[in-house]
């Protein structure tokens, strides 16, 4: 079967790197309205990512996935009505009012429903399914049970799952900590990573069970050892997070889990991808890996640090000075970053030189580091492997050519075919030789976008000069590539309706409802709306800031214990847990009066 591989892009010059890479389809962010404010561009940009991708029959996907207010929705309609005329391949989105003023455009332009829909029921993804939505994005919380289940009792809706990247604690639309804190909402685009900082946990009584911790760090996704088991539970794309990583993270965790991809599974797209590195998704970013809840409750926190730890290389066999020993079978470099943990923090250190003795190197560093023996030390800074990733990888579709009837005939892989007329000649006196000067010229691909799989010579070539093949072979190429992208089919969205009851709907402020429009929708869809948003007004009562399968008890061991509570910020402000046991899941709720300090 086929499945996609979805590579985020911050910019024009990161998607087609990853389109190189071997990804399906890139997801990318416009001007405005994405979750990501910080990853933003043009439409001219985008434009071009959709010429780029589509030559090999890749997507393109744009996220338009922030909740808008009143104001801001014809600007979104906008936005998409242009995302739509430049080829866009399909738009995420999450707010209901958004897809309220779509469906009166009757847009032929396929549409996403965001993670941000928080979509971890079956009974909410049959809810999208029968508006019409063609792919529904599930939350990262879900094991693979539970996907399966999705997708036995909606079989006819594609599901997208992430595979890798960085984890919201919250499940993804559920979390107004930011907003809560400085009015920077996640749901649009801004959050502040609360979850990232030092958070005390204290009882009751005000008794400290854990002092200055990152409570609510998560590990970093990595469901690479699940891949065949994520296919068989019906998953169709495969995303990888973080349009707000740099080139050479993309390119490696794509490259990564393209030929992971290959083993199990068809690519959707085109091409064959060469590598000049051998991928590996531990030297790049992370925090330690998890495979969250695919295969049942783990440890997926990060209590240490929200910091990159990277690779394991080795551990510390002796200490002399400013030089560390590390018993490794790994080179390392000058200017490599390592680290190591030590009594439950993370320090690290550069590398100004590196002497090996056998299994053993000689680290100087940069600065004194008092490390015990035994220590585990990481590199989260892997500087010759930077250097390799900055090398290009190529991609090209294969091509077979046919010489027969004073003609040359090519067809790529997707059975696309043109054909040209062999130029007049004169006749070969060395049939031979001309023949192999031909398809030694017309195998000459070098950097173009095919490489040729196999030339036929059904009938003899005449007498042509060398210049003259060239010419021929980058004119083929050319009108060939012309009819591929003509021939490219971008799928189109079904017709929308609101006849479609949804009778679990949440009935406060977690509905993030921020405009008339969504509200309008909602009512459409039977369903009674009670409150606004609370980017719109923070509710004068206690409420869930975050509800997150992430448990502080599981955490610590304290599954038993029946002590309540509470998360301290630096500044002191106190947020009290609730635990749900029977879900395993806990909520993060917004601070009270009389709270002990």
């Amino acid at each position: 079967m086929k499945t996609e591989l979805l590579a985020p892009a911050k910019d024009k010059e990161t998607a087609f790197a990853a389109i190189d890479c071997g990804a399906d389809a890139v997801y990318i962010g416009a001007l405005s309205f994405g979750a990501r404010q910080n990853a933003c561009n043009s439409l001219e940009d985008i434009k071009d990512v959709v010429e780029y991708a589509h030559k090999f029959w890749a997507k393109v996907y744009v996220t338009v996935n922030t909740i808008l207010t009143d104001e801001e929705l014809d600007e979104a309609v906008e936005l998409v009505k242009s995302l739509d005329k430049i080829g866009i391949d399909a738009v995420l989105i999450q707010d209901m009012g958004l897809l309220n003023k779509l469906m009166s455009l009757h847009l032929t332009l396929p549409i996403h429903a965001s993670t941000q829909c928080d979509n971890r029921t079956s009974d909410k993804v049959a809810f999208l399914k029968n508006i019409g939505l063609s792919r529904v994005v599930l939350a990262r919380e879900l094991s693979l049970e539970q996907i399966k289940k999705i997708h036995d009792e909606n079989p006819d809706v594609e599901l997208e799952a992430f595979v890798h990247g960085a984890l919201c604690v919250s499940y993804s639309g559920q979390c107004y900590l930011s907003q809560y804190i400085g009015r920077r909402s996640a749901n649009r685009g801004e959050c502040a990573q609360p979850c990232r900082k030092k958070y005390s946990i204290l009882d009751d009584k005000g008794n400290f069970i854990k002092k200055d911790t990152y409570a609510l760090c998560l590990k970093d996704f990595n469901a690479s050892a699940n891949i065949k088991n994520m296919i068989e539970s019906g998953v169709y794309s495969f995303k990888i997070e973080g349009r707000l990583k740099d080139i050479g993270y993309v390119k490696n965790v794509v490259s990564y889990y393209r030929q992971l991809l290959d083993k199990y599974s068809e690519k959707s797209s085109s091409g064959k991808i060469t590598y000049p590195y051998i991928a590996d998704a531990e030297k790049s970013f992370n925090r330690g890996f998890t495979d969250y809840f695919q295969n049942g409750r783990t440890n997926c926190f990060n209590p240490i640090s929200p910091k990159s730890r990277g690779k394991f290389i080795g551990k510390v066999s002796g200490v002399k000075g400013n030089v560390i020993y590390i018993e490794t079978g790994m080179d390392i470099h000058s200017q490599d970053g390592l680290c190591y943990i030590n009594n439950d923090k993370m320090d690290g250190f550069l590398v100004n030189k590196a002497e090996r003795n056998k299994n053993r190197v000689a680290v100087y560093t940069n600065k004194y580091v008092n490390v015990p023996v035994g220590t585990e030390i990481y590199r989260n800074v892997d500087v010759a492997f930077e250097k390799e990733l900055l090398q290009p990888v190529k991609r090209q579709i294969g091509v077979e050519v046919k010489v027969l009837n004073k003609s040359i005939e090519l067809t790529d892989e997707n059975g696309v075919s043109i054909t040209i007329t062999l130029p007049e000649g004169e006749i070969a006196k060395n049939h031979q030789k001309i023949n192999e000067t031909f398809i030694k010229q017309f195998s000459k691909t070098g950097d173009s976008d095919f490489y040729i799989k196999e030339i036929n010579l059904i009938t003899d070539i005449p007498f042509l000069p060398v210049s003259e093949l060239n010419q021929l072979r980058r004119e083929a190429f050319d009108k060939l590539m012309q009819k591929r992208l003509l021939s490219y089919n971008r799928e189109e969205q079904k017709e929308l309706s609101f006849a479609h009851i949804y009778s679990s709907f949440i009935p406060d402020f977690r509905a993030n409802v921020h405009n008339k429009a969504a509200k309008e929708f909602y009512e459409k869809c039977g369903a009674a709306v009670n409150e606004y948003s609370l980017e719109t007004k923070i509710p004068n009562r206690q409420v869930e800031l975050m509800r997150t399968k992430h448990c502080i008890k599981y955490a610590l061991n304290m599954c038993k214990s029946s002590k309540k509570m509470f998360l301290q910020d630096e500044k002191g402000v106190l947020y009290p847990l609730k635990f749900d046991c029977k879900t395993c899941e806990m909520a993060v709720l917004s601070p009270m009066q009389n709270i002990p300090c």
